[in-house]
């Protein structure tokens, strides 16, 4: 049988993989790559090894098997079905299994040793050192050192994390799945703009009902919180989104993940202590730029003690504001969102919804490219041949370098739809290396999110929240595609700490505010007129608005990530919920009822990679407001800034220390200011 996974494809052949390719896809790559290694370490030119003899063949072999992997990931994330779910989870086992194994290859581990040691070594790039410094990293925090008995419940916990944090995810998924809402009248649906109203019955239509229909996907979810009329309407909408995989709410312990968290975080412990960890938290840090738990907290605390104060004084003012226009006694969590976008239209005379005409998301995309070639030189261009692709609505584009030569390929799936996850993000399809044979394999990125999709004839219209969102995800899209590393291990967003990571993509965020970029990525979707200067304004003066209360919300869910993987015993459900409420007790300016579990699906920290981790958004802002600083200072279009930024900071990959890439970049060490400005701090 063809299988297509296993086919020298460029671009995956998404269209041609069916859920019984995977497994035998990922059978056969990982059984050719144990033969290869074997073989690899059988050869006595392994006693002085070099990189063309070791690390090279390595790196292939590893090309190979993310290349495999990667598509079937990426469908299973987008295009979720029965059959690839299954699929997808038969492979996590043998996937966990392999690289344990590798990573406990004491062979392997000893040839790279070797090759540090020796002369060799000394005479490579900087970039070939660093992969060869985290290899032998990797190795230790793998269990290289540990006894047979432990390397071998090592692997075990580690496989079983494989499937505890697919299980986490699946399980959120099926929850947001399951609840709806339809309406034989639009009455109920009292406030909403005609644009959600509009979606509401394109979702009835697609659900093969009648009337409309409001789910707990982002387009909708948001629609009712920020516009119902409805408070109770609201109150249930929260409810349900809130309580999501749980043990409360309308399908409490349908899908319940109380007993996944608690194994998730048994298993990081237990890993950690196997390690000589007192925790998993020292265990997640052993790659980041932080050097110690106690170090993010009191950088996380401190933060607090600035923007509390101002956080506590939003609210009463939303409060006051909540009372004096409805007589609402007490302010709740599913007001919030409601009166903060009427005091925002009534402050500012500015509300999300009316800001939308003027972002088609062709026009911010054409914009958004425009921002790129004047920043950096660089052009994009949408692919029209056929290519493979998973969804009619699915983009491809190629970004070529100043003199015409691609520099790596991205797709973009921009919108909302069943099956598929929630959130926003980047991820790779293929790193850039140069193969054995001279040739250089391009970066290949996918760019998802979750916009609301167009109605009728007309385009789809962003938020100006939703136009950030876009910028944020191309800006790890152009970390991945622009580097000019030739090595899979540190070109592009691979080797990067993960609290470094989110540098390019909030920087690039800060265009989204400045009126010569406003210029480039609006139009109104009828008369084509760039966004009017009043408008502007009321933009510009209400980017502070509620900044208090978004800092202190991120500093909740980062402070309970960090003190979460902090403790010495894993917590079950009930403490898990108990040390939320701690944290709440010291950040939040309004606690929400003890019934929501909001930890039930926080799907960064137990199944997207942020566990101990989720600081870092907070750490790389204070990296990104000061390096935008810099654009402020010398012009935001300033071609010399923005080479300096692409060489300096986008080209390197992980093959510099973030910390020197950006003090080569700024010429000082980082300040804390810029964010704090930006914030309305000082």
């Amino acid at each position: 049988m063809h299988n297509p996974l296993l086919s020298d494809f460029t671009l995956p052949p998404f269209s041609e993989i069916d859920p019984a390719h995977v497994e035998p896809a990922i059978d056969q790559v990982l059984a050719d790559n144990r033969a290869a290694i074997a073989a690899l370490l059988a050869d006595p030119i392994q006693q002085h090894p070099t990189w063309t003899s070791l690390l090279a063949p390595l790196e292939a072999l590893e090309d190979r098997l993310e290349r495999t992997w990667s598509p079937v990931s990426h469908l299973n994330a987008v295009l979720n079905s029965e059959s690839l779910r299954a699929a997808h989870n038969a492979c996590l086992p043998k996937l966990s299994d392999y690289a344990s194994e590798l990573g406990q290859n004491r062979a392997l581990y000893e040839a790279v040793q070797r090759l540090a040691d020796s002369d060799h070594y000394l005479q490579l790039e900087a970039a070939q050192r660093q992969i060869i410094d985290q290899a032998l990293r990797d190795f230790r925090l793998a269990g290289v050192s540990l006894p047979p008995a432990q390397q071998q419940r090592f692997r075990q916990l580690q496989s079983e994390l494989s499937q505890l944090t697919s299980r986490f995810s699946e399980n959120l998924l099926d929850a947001t799945n399951a609840w709806s809402l339809t309406f034989d009248s639009a009455a109920p649906l009292a406030g909403l703009p005609p644009s959600a109203l509009a979606q509401a019955q394109q979702s009835a239509t697609a659900a093969g009902e009648s009337g409309w229909r409001i789910t707990l996907q982002q387009p909708s979810y948001l629609a009712v919180m920020t516009y119902a009329t409805d408070r109770t309407l609201r109150q249930q909408c929260y409810t349900a989104y809130l309580t999501r995989a749980s043990d409360q709410g309308p399908d409490a312990g349908r899908w319940d993940n109380s007993e996944v968290m608690s194994a998730i975080l048994q298993r990081r412990q237990q890993q950690a202590q196997l390690l000589g960890f007192a925790n998993a938290a020292e265990h997640s840090l052993a790659t980041k730029m932080a050097e110690t738990p106690e170090q993010v907290i009191a950088f996380l605390s401190d933060l607090a003690q600035r923007s509390l104060p101002l956080a506590q004084r939003e609210l009463a003012e939303l409060a006051t504001f909540a009372a004096e226009s409805d007589g609402v006694d007490a302010l709740q969590p599913w007001d919030v969102s409601y009166y903060s976008e009427r005091l925002r239209q009534q402050r500012y005379e500015l509300a999300q919804e009316a800001l939308k005409p003027w972002f088609p998301l062709p026009q911010v995309l054409q914009g958004l490219f425009q921002i790129v070639q004047r920043l950096y030189g660089l052009t994009i261009a949408e692919q029209v041949a056929p290519y493979p692709s998973w969804h009619p609505s699915v983009r491809l584009y190629t970004i070529h370098d100043r003199d015409g030569e691609p520099r790596g390929r991205f797709y973009l799936d921009p919108y909302a739809r069943p099956n598929k996850r929630g959130g926003a993000w980047m991820d790779s399809a293929a790193s850039r290396r140069r193969r054995a044979d001279g040739t250089l394999q391009q970066p290949i990125a996918y760019l998802v999110c979750n916009f609301t999709p167009p109605l009728g004839d007309d385009p789809a219209l962003l938020t100006h929240t939703e136009v950030v969102t876009l910028f944020h995800e191309f800006g790890h899209g152009l970390h991945h595609l622009l580097t000019r590393i030739d090595y899979a291990g540190v070109s592009g967003i691979n080797g990067v700490p993960w609290d470094a990571v989110e540098l390019p993509s909030q920087f690039m965020e800060n265009w989204c505010w400045e009126r010569e970029a406003l210029d480039l990525i609006t139009a109104h979707y009828q008369s084509g007129e760039a966004l009017p200067e009043i408008l502007h304004q009321r933009l510009l003066a209400s980017r502070q608005f509620q900044s208090g209360m978004q800092m202190v919300r991120q500093l909740e869910f980062a402070l309970f990530d960090m003190r979460l993987h902090l403790a010495a015993e894993p917590a079950d459900a009930a403490a898990i919920q108990q040390l939320l409420e701690q944290v709440r007790a010291e950040v939040a300016v309004l606690p929400p009822p003890p019934w929501v579990r909001f930890q039930h699906g926080f799907s960064h920290i137990f199944s997207g990679g942020y566990a101990a981790g989720y600081y870092s958004y907070k750490w790389a802002e204070v990296l990104s407001a000061d390096a935008f600083s810099r654009f402020e200072e010398e012009g935001i279009f300033n071609r010399d800034t923005g080479l300096a930024f692409l060489e300096q900071i986008l080209e390197q990959g992980g093959a510099v220390d973030p910390q020197q890439l950006f003090t080569a970049f700024r010429g000082r060490e980082p300040r804390i200011d810029a964010l704090l400005r930006h914030g309305g701090m000082i």
